[in-house]
């Protein structure tokens, strides 16, 4: 069953996407750096191609983690556009998403995954994403979609019915973005804590002192507007920020 979304306050695979319009529109054509977040070795190798036969990009960048499209970014600067997988070694669920939109603010980032459930879709959207298409589709719908992302539209797969809408939709978003100002070790111990770690194995885990997990924690529970550690993780259950392995 989906947790309801509440703004925080003080205290079918393979078919071609529907497509909405959102932001501004922007040429295509802008787009000639390229940084690709998979882990799979040949995906990354494949989209690569792809990339440059159907639009003739000079530059193609590819990372196998998260952290590795951070270092990326801080190295060569901010691509044009990101294409990110769901699943990564060091982050599943919107993690990504929320992580990079925080480094990329202005950059359309693209989730491709095998999961369409209806929940995940939502949640990455809301954390930001551009658009979110299926990894199962073919060439000609692949580079359809990425065009019209590019041209500031979001896709989404053909059948894909948010869950939320209206308020809750605005709460949703309000909610990813109040997790983009946590830093990187804050989101670190916020995935420990959804885990069922204690301070104690959190400060082991992560080679700090209990105090400073402590303070952490503190602002952690500040900048989510979260009272208790049980409601921190249900905010982070809901915007489906950390999925399981």
């Amino acid at each position: 069953m989906t947790t309801p979304i509440r703004a925080p306050t003080a205290g079918a695979e393979g078919a071609e996407p529907a497509v909405t319009p959102a932001a501004p529109r922007r040429s295509a054509d802008q787009v000639q750096d390229i940084l690709i977040v998979d882990d799979h070795p040949l995906m990354c190798d494949a989209l690569a191609l792809t990339l440059k036969i159907s639009f003739g990009r000079k530059t193609v960048r590819t990372a196998r983690s998260l952290a590795a499209a951070i270092e990326q970014i801080r190295t060569h600067g901010a691509p044009d556009a990101v294409i990110l997988d769901l699943n990564l070694p060091d982050a599943r669920g919107a993690e990504g998403i929320v992580t990079l939109r925080r480094q990329l603010p202005g950059v359309p980032i693209t989730m491709i995954s095998a999961d369409l459930e209806n929940a995940m879709i939502s949640a990455a959207m809301a954390a930001g994403a551009q658009g979110y298409i299926a990894k199962s589709l073919g060439r000609e719908a692949l580079v359809d979609s990425l065009r019209r992302m590019w041209e500031g539209e979001r896709v989404t797969p053909e059948g894909y019915e948010p869950e939320a809408a209206g308020s809750e939709e605005d709460a949703r978003a309000e909610l990813a973005r109040r997790f983009a100002t946590l830093t990187p070790q804050q989101m670190k111990i916020l995935r420990l804590i959804c885990q069922g770690k204690a301070n104690k194995e959190i400060s082991y885990e992560l080679s700090i002192a209990e105090a400073t997990v402590k303070t952490h924690i503190t602002a952690i529970m500040s900048k989510i507007n979260a009272r208790r550690r049980t409601q921190a993780v249900l905010l982070a259950n809901s915007a489906r920020l950390f999925e399981p392995g």
